[in-house]
């Protein structure tokens, strides 16, 4: 009996630490949500936050932004989308064949083994990014990649290579080398081997990488403000210039970050069934 009350205690905790927790993340994007269908006034009277009772919603700020500042809404938003989905594809891509390398060849540059090689990617990853954007900003002025979609694609995909090669390889090392060697014996060649049998089976794993770095592509700020101005900028740019320009403009703010966060939004519903078996080892 005691061993029951126990279990009922531990299972009621969780629970309430895990809706604390859910109030704790969530409330932010709730506030921010009612804050878009405010007036000017309600903003500014104070804290408001169940529609009908504590304020009459209005869709004026969501009309405008469609309507009147279409254009300045719709071109960083179809930057960020393009950009994160591309860097994201080719970061996890790239890095799953550098992993796969790391993991069914022995490497030998010198004193240098595999281990030594995959120590070396992931600490390109540890400069911080204040450190070469200046040096970035200067390269891309000689070769003409300022404020383009390419440019921040390459920056992406670079910035996000080095945990995609580190993520991929704890993966992979959990891959039997048995289905391979199965699959050689039937013929199949190195290249038929890796796209064939391995990538359906770290399906989830690339769907988990993939989703992270899309976020951190979505969401970074510094490289698209130094690196962009006008064509390639994306949305975290977009809103800071909200309080830039005009001093801080919460309604419209409130339309822009909603609208931001939903293509995330979309995105991980639609990966959830991947990410937590992406993060799960394969067993052998």
């Amino acid at each position: 009996m005691k061993a029951v009350r126990n279990e009922r205690f531990m299972k009621v905790t969780t629970y309430l630490l895990l809706i604390a927790w859910a109030v704790f993340v969530l409330f932010p994007i709730y506030w921010m949500l009612t804050t878009s269908f405010k007036s000017k006034l309600d903003v500014f009277l104070g804290p408001k936050y169940i529609p009908w009772v504590d304020f009459k919603p209005i869709v004026q700020w969501w009309i405008r932004i469609f309507t009147v500042e279409r254009e300045a809404v719709i071109r960083p938003l179809v930057n960020s989308i393009i950009v994160a989905s591309i860097s994201s594809l080719l970061a996890v891509l790239l890095g799953t064949m550098a992993a796969y390398g790391l993991t069914r060849f022995k490497f030998k540059f010198g004193p240098f083994r595999n281990h030594d090689i995959l120590v070396w990617i992931v600490s390109q990853r540890m400069m911080p990014p204040i450190v070469i954007v200046l040096a970035l900003f200067l390269m891309f002025k000689v070769v003409n990649l300022l404020d383009t979609r390419l440019g921040m694609t390459l920056i992406y995909t670079a910035f996000n290579l080095p945990i995609a090669v580190w993520m991929m390889r704890n993966f992979l090392s959990q891959i039997p080398i048995s289905i391979e060697e199965a699959a050689m014996v039937d013929g199949a060649s190195r290249s038929q081997i890796f796209f064939r049998v391995v990538l359906p089976l770290t399906l989830p794993s690339l769907a988990a990488t993939f989703l992270l770095f899309f976020i951190f592509a979505w969401n970074e700020f510094l490289f698209a403000l130094i690196l962009t101005f006008n064509k390639a900028s994306t949305m975290p740019i977009l809103i800071a210039s909200q309080h830039f320009q005009r001093g801080p403009q919460w309604w419209d703010i409130s339309v822009m970050s909603t609208v931001a966060i939903a293509p995330v939004v979309i995105i991980a519903l639609s990966l959830q069934r991947y990410f937590v078996k992406g993060l799960i080892p394969i067993s052998k």
